[in-house]
């Protein structure tokens, strides 16, 4: 479990303070900054308080924590701070709030007054569902889930995305290249933006003076462009220092571009690339990258669990990968980075606290554990073999020692989509699927091949308790496909697709 105390603003809390946080972040432009949420799901700030970023309605600090009211019963998900500092953050119900510094209109509200408390960000965002939230020094962006990208503030070196160098007072869609495409991670430079796409693509724009957005070049660029030196690579993660990039394969392996004063790039030199460049080749697999566009320090997680940092670390440059005696890469930020604030929204639940079922619901999914990915639709799920084998006759079958499959670490799938595979496999791990009942359809489909009797009615229940007049016709299409599996496994399917035309 990640230890709060080693961030030194944290020893102002009591230990009973300090076992109520769920989650935390440091902020700050000497970390002298924090926000806390507790296991009730209450809100608290304390620290400088500089730009109205406490967000408590007036500019007075604290050394002692202050309830924000505005963030108490929210879920929090994802947030992001700049260098004024302004906060913006998101919520699991796809929310997105922001405060504090605002002379560049990086809260999205189309003024550039200071936010003094946490105000709901609106405008192109109230009809999406944003699922994470990055800042650069003083811009903004927002991921939705269905894959856009909404960016506004600073644009000076054009990292809004918007075409031209004028500031953008509020969410705008960063479109061009990506108008297509289905992101799926963002990132931010002090100056530049970065996104990943589906298909492992790597996009990037805004400031390119030491080739931060790896394209070869130094020359900035007001809309997204490809990494195509990426190109025959699959991105997962991508991560962004001050001017530095980090990117992260689903092979494991790990590039780094742009400046490297520091060392940052772990190249053994100081000279900055242009390109990315690919790093730690002697090393194990790596399943987490970490950066923070305040800080020119970077840190790496392998799957047997070891840490590395590199860059700027207490003031001296250490130019290779270092291995520590770290458990996770918080903690290199915490200890070495200047200032020593957080690169992510911290969790620190109590893992051995954890239920069996919210442990497995955890390891969905993740690379450092699984011992098996599944390939679909050109994308990957990680998963364990024992847990498909405990869950499900097909796969029990299937991983016996004269299967072929049973030696595979990488299995093809081509007779159902990514969405209705990805959710099976979710639900082996949480008995629960949430998907809309196009999906449903075919997941029961699915359900049918491989006699999953529970999960056929959980589908079943979902198509029924989702047909409106609105999406009748789409469901009958959707049904279409799968129609001698439904007709001849479930009247259930077809009558309620049927029943929403009379």
């Amino acid at each position: 479990m990640v230890d709060v105390g080693k961030w030194s603003i944290f020893t102002l809390l009591s230990p009973q303070e300090i076992a109520s946080i769920r989650k935390a972040c440091v902020f700050g432009t000497s970390a002298n900054e924090a926000l806390y949420i507790t296991q009730n799901n209450e809100g608290f700030v304390f620290g400088l308080n500089c730009s109205n970023c406490l967000g408590t309605g007036d500019n007075q600090s604290t050394i002692v924590p202050k309830k924000l009211e505005a963030l108490c019963g929210k879920k929090i998900s994802s947030l992001g701070y700049g260098s004024g500092p302004h906060i913006v953050l998101s919520t699991e119900d796809g929310e997105v709030y922001a405060w504090g510094h605002n002379g560049y209109s990086q809260l999205g509200n189309g003024t550039t007054n200071q936010g003094i408390t946490p105000i709901q960000v609106c405008t192109n965002l109230l009809v999406k569902k944003v699922i994470q939230v990055a800042c650069g020094s003083h811009h903004s962006m927002a991921l939705s889930s269905d894959g856009d990208v909404y960016a506004w503030g600073y644009n000076n070196c054009g990292q809004v995305g918007s075409g031209s160098t004028a500031n953008q007072p509020t969410p705008r869609k960063v479109s061009n290249c990506l108008q297509t495409k289905m992101v799926v991670g963002i990132a931010c430079g002090q100056t530049s933006s970065m996104a990943v796409v589906e298909n492992g693509e790597v996009y990037g724009w805004g400031y390119n003076g030491n080739g931060q957005l790896g394209l070869g070049n130094n020359s900035n660029q007001l809309t997204p462009y490809r990494v195509t030196a990426l190109q025959g690579v699959c991105v997962l993660q991508i991560a962004c220092g001050s001017a530095h990039t980090l990117a992260l394969t689903d092979e494991g392996l790990l590039y780094s571009w742009g400046a490297n004063t520091y060392g940052q790039l772990g190249t053994g030199n100081k000279n900055n690339q242009l390109s990315p460049t690919h790093i730690m080749m002697e090393k194990e697999r790596v399943v987490e990258i970490a950066a923070c566009h305040s800080a020119h320090t970077s840190a790496a997680k392998t799957q047997s669990g070891q840490i590395y940092m590199w860059g700027q670390c207490r003031g001296q440059s250490v130019i290779i990968p270092h291995l520590t005696h770290f458990t996770c890469t918080d903690d290199v930020f915490a200890c070495f980075a200047t200032p020593a604030v957080m690169w992510r929204l911290l969790s620190v639940e109590h893992e051995d606290s954890l239920t069996v079922a919210e442990s497995l619901k955890k390891e969905f999914d993740s690379p450092e554990t699984s011992d098996l990915k599944f390939r679909v639709d050109g994308k990957y799920i990680h998963v364990h073999k024992a847990v498909l084998k405990i869950r499900c006759e097909h796969f029990r079958s299937m991983f016996q020692s004269y299967w072929n499959e049973d030696m595979k670490e990488v299995i093809e799938i081509d007779q159902f989509s990514y969405p209705v595979y990805r959710a099976f496999l979710e639900y082996l791990y949480t008995d629960s699927v949430d998907l809309p009942p196009e999906d449903a359809i075919g997941l029961l489909d699915l359900a049918t091949s491989y006699c999953e009797n529970r999960l056929k009615k959980l589908c079943q229940h979902i198509i029924k308790r989702g047909i409106t007049v609105e999406n009748a016709f789409s469901l009958l299409s959707a049904a279409v496909r799968y129609d001698a599996e439904i007709c001849t496994s479930t009247g259930a399917g077809s009558f309620s697709i049927a029943s929403a035309f009379s």
